[in-house]
């Protein structure tokens, strides 16, 4: 058998590129199928062990475990959105994953038209934090506003500890810092529409902004549909990927009560509250409220991290309600 890295995965049929630089396509073993899976068996960025049947076909024959995963919930095609257990106490929803093993991710953000969502970004860096994938933000537009006012926006970011890069596709300011950022890394961009993502691929690489929108709009169809995932490769070496339609990594398995936990600027006051089941949001003697009201802690990644806690909790319950109900 051979190694092999996953590069695009398309209706059952996966493109390899192997140990020699060559593409070959392939298909998963039978028995790889039928065993339990919460997760996706293939995915893009995936090392595998293939070989090469005597019809001429190849198939994969081992998946390499992942070092991490960028990844997603993907719902019940006949479920109504909620987490449910099934009767043997199996979680009936499967973890997507869109990109395995990336070196990190990029979160692209507009300064400017579209105005910045940074209550998003808290989000999307939670799920980077969760699945232990470096991120990176890339603060796009500064020629709209510039630089001093995208680092008012943005600057509560790098003072938490994330690496900020304050970019223009029209100057091409921040271009050199990306493409070092870029060189020799797997990387999955995510950002909404209209952030400039193609615009600043295109200034790194001539029509590597269209290489990947043509990728995008394939894996883009539906909500949470992923027909088409690949990695498009740089002529400076490194791939990237772009992730269309996400809102939210997936949250696997947490509970309310961790959530603090993925928040690099509020739990290192957790454990100064006086309760340890703290909620930090109404309890006496906290120390995260203490420390939002001196300043400490920035209002709006409070307001996102109460947020956040209430819909897990929200979540928690309906956990509940479908074992009751079974």
């Amino acid at each position: 058998m051979q190694e092999a890295l996953v590069i695009k995965s398309q209706s059952g049929q996966y493109t390899l590129l192997t140990e020699n630089e060559a593409q070959v396509t392939a298909r998963i073993r039978g028995r790889l199928k039928k065993e339990r899976h919460d997760s996706t068996i293939v995915a893009v960025g995936d090392r595998v062990d293939w070989q090469q049947l005597d019809d001429g076909s190849h198939v994969i024959e081992r998946v390499h475990e992942r070092e991490r995963a960028l990844c997603r919930l993907k719902p019940l095609a006949s479920g109504r959105g909620s987490r449910r257990w099934d009767r043997q106490g199996y979680l009936r929803e499967k973890e997507q994953v869109i990109i395995a093993n990336p070196d990190q991710v990029v979160f692209v953000v507009s300064c400017a038209d579209p105005d910045p969502r940074l209550k998003m970004l808290d989000r999307l860096l939670v799920g980077a934090e969760r699945q232990a994938i470096p991120a990176l933000i890339c603060a796009n537009k500064i020629d709209l506003i510039g630089v001093e006012a995208a680092r008012a926006l943005f600057d509560i970011y790098e003072e938490i500890g994330y690496r900020v890069l304050y970019a223009s596709a029209l100057t091409e300011a921040g271009i050199p810092a990306l493409r070092e950022h870029l060189h020799d890394r797997i990387s999955a961009l995510i950002g909404p529409s209209g952030v400039g993502k193609s615009s600043l691929l295109n200034v790194l690489e001539p029509d590597l902004g269209q290489r990947v929108k043509a990728v995008s709009r394939v894996t883009g169809k539906g909500r949470h549909t992923t027909t088409v995932a690949e990695l498009v490769p740089l002529e400076m070496g490194g791939w990237v990927a772009d992730t269309p339609g996400i809102r939210a990594l997936a949250l696997f398995d947490l509970e309310p009560e961790e959530i603090d936990a993925y928040f690099p600027d509020i739990v290192p006051h957790v454990p100064h509250c006086q309760f340890s089941d703290c909620s930090h949001t109404v309890e006496p003697a906290c120390a995260v409220m203490d420390a939002l009201e001196s300043g400490s802690i920035d209002a709006h990644r409070y307001e996102s991290y109460v947020r956040l806690r209430q819909e897990h909790r929200k979540l928690a319950d309906m956990y509940w309600w479908g074992i009751d109900e079974e």
